[in-house]
């Protein structure tokens, strides 16, 4: 049965759910963070915080994460938003696979979104 993840409080910018669980799956919509700060490295932290919430009221923990999809505003940020994603992630996890490419327009102005999906 599909199951919606919400992450109370948190802001959403359009017609969403923030997280479906089905099973022992989770998909994660773009989580932005455009209220951390003006910087890649604050964005890159006030997403990966809402995902990790998001992980945790479904369930799941970091090292369920099977694949990261990250959309940058600007593909110069690359190196930045990936020292804080790298800090992110526990020391014996299997690093997820990903993918990571410039987008031109985020939503609300956003320097990166982050998108998940995990399973158990």
């Amino acid at each position: 049965m599909k199951e919606k993840v919400d992450l109370p409080g948190a802001a959403v910018y359009g017609p969403y759910s923030p997280g479906i669980k089905f099973n022992n799956s989770l998909w994660l919509s773009g989580q932005i963070s455009p209220e951390s700060g003006e910087n890649i490295a604050d964005q890159t932290t006030g997403s990966l915080e809402k995902i990790e919430a998001l992980l945790a009221n479904a369930g799941f923990t970091k090292k369920d994460i099977c694949f990261v999809q990250i959309l940058l505003d600007d593909i110069d940020d690359f190196s930045e938003m990936n020292r804080v994603y790298q800090q992110w992630l526990p020391d014996d996890v299997c690093f997820p696979a990903r993918a990571a490419f410039q987008a031109s327009k985020l939503p609300a102005d956003a320097k990166i979104e982050i998108i998940v999906q995990a399973m158990r």
